[in-house]
C-alpha cells in the first residue's frame, strides 16, 4: 500500500472518530434547548458530556493537522474554498466551550438562558456545516488547472450538500438521545429513550436518501461505499429495535456504527480523489497529486505509530472512569 493511500485511510479514520464521538456531544447540546424541562435537567445533560467533550474535539484537530501535513494541496484548496463555513464552525465551537464554563458563573435565569442558547447554536452549527463540507468533498468543486477554487456560494451550497448537513445534524440528535438514555437515570432516561424511538424513522429516511444519492453519483459505486451505506441504514434500524427493548448500550453502539458507516461511505465514494473538479476531471486533486513527499509521509508514519495507541488508551480510560449514570438527584 502506498503511503499516500495509508494516510488517506488514517484521515478517514480520524474523521470517523470525530463524527462518532463529537456527534453525541452535539446531540446532547441540541437536547438542552427543548428536551430539558428545567435548569436542573440541563445541568444533568451537560454533566453527561462534561468529562469528554473537549477530548472528543482532539479528533478533528488531528484530522485537519494530518491533512495539512500529508495532503497540503487538499488542505489549502479545500479550506480556502470553505473559509467562511470553517470560521462559522470555529466561532460556534469557541462559544460552546465558553458556555459550558460560564453558564454556572451567574445567578440569574437570563444569564443561564443566554449561555444555553450558545450551547444549542454551538452544537447545531457544527453538526450541520460539517455535513455540508464533507458532502462537498464528494460532490467536488470548480477547480482550475492550478487546483484553485474558482466558484462561489452556489457551488458550495447545493441540494446535495444541504442534505448532507441535514443527515449529520439528524444523526447527531439521534446519537445524543441514545447517549442521554445510556448515561442518565429516572425520567430523563425514559424520555430520551422515547425520543430516540421517534427519531429513528425520519433519520432512516434522510440517511437512505443521502447515501443512495451518494452511491448513484458514481456509475460503478465501490463496494466499501455500498457496504458503509448498508451498515449505516441497518444500524439506525437496529438501534431503534434495541431502544424498544430497553438496551441503551446496544442502541448507542448501533448509532455509533451508523455514523461510522456514513463516514466510510463518503470517504470510499471519494477515493482515490480527495477533491474532484467539477470543471475538468483532470484538474481534480487525488491522493497522488495532492500528497506530500514520501519522506514526509514516512516520518509522519513513524511518529503516528507510537502515539496514536497512547491517545486511544487514554481516551478509553477517561470514558471508563466516567461510565456511571447520573440524574437530577445527583445535582446539588
Amino acid at each position: 500500500m502506498e503511503l499516500s493511500t495509508l494516510w488517506f485511510l488514517l484521515i478517514a479514520v480520524l474523521w470517523t472518530g470525530y463524527l462518532a464521538l463529537e456527534g453525541f456531544d452535539f446531540g446532547v447540546g441540541l437536547l438542552t434547548r427543548r428536551f430539558a424541562r428545567d435548569d436542573t435537567e440541563r445541568r444533568v445533560l451537560i454533566n453527561t458530556i462534561g468529562p469528554v467533550w473537549d477530548g472528543n474535539e482532539v479528533w478533528v484537530i488531528t484530522a485537519v493537522g494530518a491533512t495539512f501535513a500529508a495532503f497540503p494541496e487538499w488542505y489549502s484548496t479545500a479550506w480556502s474554498a470553505y473559509y467562511l463555513p470553517l470560521l462559522l464552525i470555529l466561532l460556534a465551537l469557541i462559544g460552546r466551550g465558553l458556555a459550558f464554563e460560564y453558564r454556572a458563573k451567574g445567578d440569574t435565569d437570563s444569564w443561564r438562558r443566554r449561555w444555553d442558547l450558545v450551547i444549542f447554536a454551538g452544537s447545531a452549527v457544527p453538526a450541520f456545516v460539517w455535513g455540508v463540507i464533507l458532502a462537498g468533498f464528494v460532490q467536488g468543486l470548480p477547480l482550475d488547472a492550478g487546483h484553485d477554487f474558482v466558484g462561489g456560494w452556489a457551488d458550495l451550497v447545493t441540494p446535495y450538500t444541504l442534505l448532507g448537513g441535514v443527515v449529520t445534524l439528524a444523526l447527531a440528535l439521534l446519537h445524543g438521545a441514545h447517549y442521554v438514555a445510556l448515561k442518565t437515570v429516572g425520567d430523563i432516561r425514559v424520555r430520551a429513550r422515547r425520543l430516540a424511538g421517534r427519531l429513528a424513522v425520519p433519520v432512516v429516511v434522510v440517511l437512505a436518501w443521502f447515501l443512495g444519492w451518494t452511491l448513484l453519483r458514481d456509475d460503478t459505486p465501490s463496494w466499501p461505499a455500498a457496504a458503509g451505506a448498508l451498515v449505516a441504514v441497518t444500524a439506525v434500524a437496529a438501534g431503534a429495535t434495541a431502544t424498544g427493548r430497553g438496551r441503551e448500550g446496544w442502541a448507542f453502539v448501533a448509532t455509533f456504527a451508523a455514523v461510522a458507516g456514513t463516514a466510510v461511505a463518503l470517504f470510499a465514494a471519494l477515493f482515490p480523489e480527495v477533491l474532484p473538479s467539477t470543471l475538468d476531471a483532470a484538474d481534480g486533486l487525488t491522493t497522488a497529486n495532492a500528497s506530500s513527499s514520501d519522506y514526509t509521509l514516512t516520518v509522519m508514519t513513524w511518529v503516528a505509530v507510537p502515539f496514536v495507541p497512547v491517545v486511544l488508551i487514554y481516551q478509553s480510560w477517561v470514558y471508563w472512569m466516567f461510565r456511571k449514570r447520573i440524574g437530577v438527584q445527583h445535582i446539588s
